[in-house]
């Protein structure tokens, strides 16, 4: 099963990561994903939920407890840029807004829904692409409290729109 790239794995880390590793804050993600890693991620791992509660380090991963991984080490001539060319051979792009994360599912599509960042964590995010178009609800269901965590009560879900550093107190 190909998990990497889709909403169901990357939307929880993205998630998790700001609202714990990153103590909310979005510019920091965005340098360690960007700046830290110019090269670019191979995949996101669990090393981004360094910070979250256990509850969430051992459920999100769903048994894959494996850290990010980076591409090799490139010159700057050598990294991929992606264009508006290129971006055609995407799956799935991810966008680091003020107020969330949008989600451009397929290729050649301009925009994609904004999925809020206090938004849950454990929403079970569907990884269909045609589901993903802006103006329709985050295709995705928050599961029973029961089976999440007992700590916090769920939050809804929106409808419409190397290891991390330590956050910062």
């Amino acid at each position: 099963m190909h998990w990497d790239g889709h909403p169901s794995h990357h939307l929880p880390l993205l998630l998790a990561a700001r609202q714990y590793t990153f103590g909310e804050d979005t510019e920091a993600l965005a340098r360690y994903l960007i700046d830290d890693a110019p090269e670019g991620w191979s995949s996101l791992g669990t090393d981004l939920l360094v910070h979250a509660p256990g509850h969430l380090r051992d459920t999100l991963p769903r048994g894959h407890h494996e850290a990010g991984r980076r591409y090799a080490e490139r010159s700057p001539s050598e990294r991929l840029v992606i264009t508006e060319r290129s971006a055609s051979r995407l799956n799935w792009a991810y966008v680091l807004h003020p107020e969330g994360i949008e989600v451009i599912s397929t290729p050649g599509t301009a925009r994609g829904p904004i999925v809020a960042w206090d938004t849950d964590p454990y929403v079970r995010f569907r990884d269909t692409p045609s589901l993903w178009k802006p103006g329709r609800p985050i295709p995705g269901t928050t599961p029973p409290q029961a089976t999440t965590r007992s700590t916090a009560p769920a939050q809804p879900l929106p409808v419409s729109t190397s290891a991390p550093r330590p956050r910062a107190h």
